[in-house]
């Protein structure tokens, strides 16, 4: 019995579940509950209100964003042990990036390190990695912050080993990409150059990536109809705008309702991450 459990635990992590980081004070799922499949904490509700920013879980403390990106990341990259995986500028702490390190060969970096400390001080636009050095990328929120997209991009790309993908969220706040008509900063104090639309697609392609937007079932059905389920709506999103310009063709639900639910992707047009696959060499 004891060697089925730890294999049990071994199978459940390598496929997404990160026992390593399992929360405190979880409760019995009964009735309406969520979950946060980052730590494992289970309750009657996050913390906050539904947004991509907000939805806290008490234990691990991640937001919505950061387990949206951990369940694509986990969902589209089979898990193993030993993977190469940097993470630009993470929001969670020690017991995040030690539970991390215990499953992956884990690395994390920032750039001005005002708000997040980090193993490494990396520029996007010139990573201090060598060539084919890493399996996963994971980059929230930080694109947007880069002066040159296309530098940082072509640098992924070099890091990247064939086979191994990046994971990129930015706040895709409007249809198409503009810059911002007047100073704009985030919560930790940094300027946004880039206010990413749709395009941003087109972009990521044009540096020899293959690519898919990972959504959820809900926004992939309003991006197909180009029209609002009448979800609530947060005055920096244009929503309108986003499902005008919405390209189908280039979603992939990964997340269906009951799991947009457990985990709190909501509203769900606030949650996007691009897939970026570095093709393998072909035999």
């Amino acid at each position: 019995m004891m060697i089925r459990t730890w294999l049990s635990r071994a199978v459940r992590r390598l496929r997404g579940k990160t026992p390593a980081l399992r929360g405190r004070g979880s409760v019995p799922l009964v009735g309406p509950s969520v979950e946060c499949n980052i730590c494992e904490w289970r309750g009657a509700a996050f913390e906050g209100g539904a947004h991509s920013e907000s939805a806290v879980c008490p234990s691990c403390n991640s937001i919505s964003r950061d387990r949206f990106l951990h369940y694509s990341f986990t969902r589209r990259m089979p898990p193993r042990q030993g993977m190469r995986i940097l993470e630009t500028s993470p929001r969670l702490g020690k017991s995040y990036r030690d539970g991390m390190k215990k499953q992956f060969d884990y690395l994390c970096s920032d750039f001005d390190e005002r708000a997040h400390k980090a193993d490494l001080h990396i520029d996007m636009q010139a990573i201090d990695l060598p060539d084919n050095s890493l399996d996963v990328i994971l980059t929230p929120h930080v694109l947007e912050h880069v002066p040159d997209t296309s530098k940082a991009l072509a640098e992924l790309h070099r890091v990247l080993r064939p086979g191994g993908k990046a994971f990129i969220q930015i706040p895709l706040l409007q249809g198409k990409t503009s810059v911002p008509q007047t100073p704009e900063y985030h919560g930790d104090n940094t300027l946004v150059y880039w206010r990413f639309g749709w395009d941003f697609t087109d972009k990521i392609r044009e540096h020899g990536f293959e690519c898919t937007a990972l959504v959820s079932e809900q926004f992939q059905r309003q991006c197909l109809e180009h029209r609002s389920e009448g979800e609530p709506l947060s005055g920096e999103f244009d929503v309108d705008s986003i499902l005008a310009d919405a390209r189908p063709a280039d979603l992939l639900a990964i997340a269906d309702e009951a799991t947009a639910v457990r985990h709190s992707f909501k509203p769900s047009y606030m949650f996007v991450t691009w897939e970026c696959a570095k093709s393998a060499p072909t035999l």
